[in-house]
Parts: structure tokens; sequence; C-alpha cells
């Protein structure tokens, strides 16, 4: 989800909710911390060199429970970061304290942001020799039309 699209989301809620990929909410008075752009120049494991940008989004609850964070509230420090720091409209990735800090791409239901699972990946498969995956076919479920009978002498 790019930032022009959370921006447009945004105007059409009150509150502003997110979704972990379990299906549980992140408290409702979290805190939004940081908004920045992130450049990322890399290699990838073939020698091709990258460049990756994000829009970073970090979330933060602590003991302020009576902290709620609305939509017109959010809007303006979206506003406050493309103002002052020039930020573009990149894919936002947002991070949220787990185990660790982790890192979701974002969607929109209708209603609220879903915080949805990144996974790595290797960018240069061909260079690496793996092979490409095959979806695995279940023969037994398998049903053949048309096919003529063993005994019949058509085959």
């Amino acid at each position: 989800m790019k930032l022009s699209e959370v921006k447009q989301a945004l105007q059409g809620v009150d509150k502003v909710e997110f979704q972990l990929p379990n299906g549980k909410m992140v408290p409702a008075h979290f805190h939004v911390t940081e908004i920045g752009e992130i450049n990322k120049n890399f290699i990838d494991c073939g020698g091709t060199i990258r460049k990756d940008q994000s829009v970073s989004f970090q979330l933060w609850s602590s003991i302020d429970f009576h902290h709620r964070l609305s939509s017109e509230k959010l809007q303006s420090i979206i506003d406050l970061s493309v103002d002052k720091l020039g930020i573009g409209d990149h894919e936002v990735e947002v991070e949220y304290q787990s185990d660790t800090i982790g890192k979701y791409s974002l969607d929109f239901d209708g209603k609220q942001f879903r915080l949805v699972s990144k996974r790595t990946d290797c960018l240069a498969k061909d260079d690496c020799g793996i092979p490409g995956f095959k979806k695995k076919v279940n023969l037994s479920n398998l049903v053949v039309e048309n096919c003529c009978e063993p005994s019949s002498g058509c085959c």
C-alpha cells in the first residue's frame, strides 16, 4: 500500500486501527513514533545492484492507556513528514514491537489497516541455481475424462 493510498483510506475512517497477521489488534493506545523514508542500496547474491525506497511507520504501545490517534492527527503527521522530509509516494512498511522489531507490509480492508507479514526471498534465483517451484499435483485425485478402459482395445 502506497503512502497516497494510506492518506486516502484515512479520509474514510474516524479511528485508526491496525490488525496484526494473527488477527489480534494493536492496542488502541498506540503511538506513531516515527514516519520516514527508507532508501536501501544493496547488491543481491547474484551481483546485481538494486535500490529500493519505502516509507516507514513505527508503531509503539506504552502505558499511556488514554492515548487515541485520530485519523486527522495521523494525516497531519504524514503531511508534516512529507513537507519537512520530502517523503515520496512509496510502499509503506510498518515497524511494530514483538519479540524483536517486526516489519510488515500494509493493507486496508475498508475499516482497518492490516499488518501483512513479510518474507525474505532470493532475488537472483537463476544466478544461484535455485530451480523454480512447480505446483504439486496429487495424481490420486486427478479426474481424466474421455479415457477409454484398458481392456476396451481403444488404446
